[in-house]
């Protein structure tokens, strides 16, 4: 049985229920990460004994998976798009926004399976917005790949992120300050190919790099659909 369909115990002197707890957890986690929250941690913030929280969560697993669905409802289309185009780019800038507005969520993304309400609304949006449109396996695999696009994307930015918070030091400034190693590595010759980056590449904000990847994403997927079911 999931957590979904657990009932929730009945109520006590200290009003609780998922809900609560979820948004306690939510708002650790926005704060100082995943490893912030704890199921004693969301207690004392909600003013409840820790013991109390297990009649309504079992694991820290649940309570991540209550987390993730939960900033799902951030994701989910309020109304159908115009084409399928525009429906699944909406849905990973979207997915894009909520990670950075609670970069937890890239630790979490791609993992258990999708169960909750918020998380299959989401699914179902996805597959919804290529129903018909190619074969079911086409459908999927289309799906899967720009999931798997949206997912590593949000990876790497956070990590940018969380490293430029750590050292104090931008992406490039970083490069800057590596410079002499770095430099002395391209002279000996050994890396053509990423020398031409280094010197000829043009720094391209993160949004916009997300933004260029999905369309080349989206345009194989184009190509993909243009191949209609028999």
């Amino acid at each position: 049985m999931t957590v979904w369909d657990r009932p929730e115990p009945p109520d006590r002197p200290v009003p609780l229920d998922r809900g609560r707890i979820v948004t306690a957890a939510v708002a650790l986690a926005d704060e100082g990460g995943l490893e912030a929250v704890s199921l004693r941690k969301v207690a004392a913030r909600l003013g409840a004994g820790p013991m109390r929280l297990y009649g309504f969560i079992a694991t820290k697993d649940e309570l991540f998976d209550l987390m993730v669905d939960a900033v799902h409802a951030e994701i989910a289309p309020e109304a159908p798009a115009g084409d399928w185009r525009e429906a699944l780019e909406g849905l990973a800038h979207r997915t894009r926004r909520a990670a950075l507005r609670h970069e937890w969520l890239a630790d979490l993304l791609g993992g258990r399976p999708a169960l909750g309400p918020n998380r299959l609304a989401v699914t179902e949006a996805t597959l919804a917005a290529l129903d018909g449109l190619a074969g079911i396996d086409t459908v999927l695999r289309a799906v899967e790949t720009v999931s798997a696009y949206t997912t590593g994307a949000i990876r790497r930015e956070v990590a940018h992120l969380r490293a430029e918070r750590t050292s104090g030091l931008s992406e490039r400034e970083w490069q800057r300050a590596s410079g002499p190693h770095v430099t002395r590595l391209l002279a000996t010759g050994r890396f053509p190919a990423l020398s031409r980056a280094v010197h000829d590449g043009t720094d391209i904000d993160a949004a916009t790099t997300f933004a260029t990847g999905l369309e080349w994403v989206l345009d194989g997927v184009a190509a993909r659909l243009g191949e209609r079911p028999g």
